[in-house]
């Protein structure tokens, strides 16, 4: 019997946790697969998801800088969360038809929530108005948050997005605002940051963010040490902070449950996970 072919692709690939991710689900929930990094140039993306598909592959988890082009690539049959995102990070076939979602969004509110930070009707700042934000946004507004604020270096940018958001939502129109990074004034309960700013050499994130002590400071990027903007978090008063490690287990899970129709446990996965990156 063949055993189910799946695989991340992307460039660099090479630090990808998926594997490991995918497999802890698989022995979880007794499912037999196999789970590939595929390294592919630039130039090479269409046809290196054709080939694995050909080839009998059953899906693709897609990582920088290929999440556009898998949106296009999937343009016929992409899911709601997909379309507003302009991004997609999941593929899979049903029949000849290539499909598409984006479980980034998703992700983050599961961990959100593992964390004790239920979306709902809170007051959330992102940092940011990049594709991390894009996905973001649309699911926390679906998690019932009570006000987003979208502040970005580049002010029109944080209008855009918004722009775009509530074109694609506009019953949410009333819990959206944005700024430049100067439009924050005061503290928010969950502050999250959307920017690559803790993936530059630890540089820290160029705004002063005010802080209640009840605020969650979580930054979308994870290592093996708090993050330049967990630390700047904490200095500025921030007694709660996070990284993205398990966001990363969340949307890895809700990518399982497409492809394999069984929603594992998530708390495991991230402790085995956790363990495996201090070695």
């Amino acid at each position: 019997m063949d055993i189910a072919r799946f695989a991340v692709i992307g460039n660099p690939i090479a630090h990808s946790q998926s594997p490991f991710i995918h497999q802890q689900f698989a022995q979880q929930t007794n499912i037999a697969l196999v789970y590939d990094k595929l390294l592919c140039a630039r130039e090479d993306f269409k046809h290196t998801v054709e080939d694995f598909f050909a080839q009998g592959g059953k899906g693709l988890n897609v990582t920088v800088p290929f999440k556009e082009a898998a949106h296009r690539l999937a343009a016929d049959h992409l899911s709601p969360r997909a379309i507003i995102a302009g991004a997609v990070n999941t593929l899979w076939k049903v029949g000849p038809a290539l499909h598409g979602c984006n479980t980034d969004g998703a992700g983050l509110v599961a961990d959100l929530q593992r964390l004790g930070f239920m979306p709902q009707q809170q007051r959330i700042l992102i940092v940011g108005a990049g594709g991390a934000a894009r996905g973001a946004i649309p699911a926390l507004l679906e998690a019932n948050a009570q006000h987003i604020h979208i502040a970005n270096r580049t002010e029109h940018r944080a209008h855009r997005l918004m722009a775009d958001i509530t074109h694609a939502l506009p019953h949410h129109k009333t819990q959206l605002s944005a700024g430049g990074l100067d439009s924050v004034t005061q503290p928010w309960d969950i502050v999250i940051n959307a920017t690559s700013s803790s993936l530059q050499s630890n540089q820290p994130l160029a705004a002063d963010i005010p802080y209640a002590p009840h605020t969650l400071a979580y930054d979308m990027v994870y290592g093996t040490h708090a993050t330049s903007f967990m630390q700047q978090a904490q200095r500025a008063g921030a007694q709660h902070t996070a990284d993205g490690l398990g966001m990363l287990v969340g949307q890895a899970a809700i990518s399982f449950a497409i492809w394999h129709g069984s929603t594992p446990a998530l708390e495991p996965v991230l402790h085995a996970l956790q363990q495996r990156m201090r070695q």
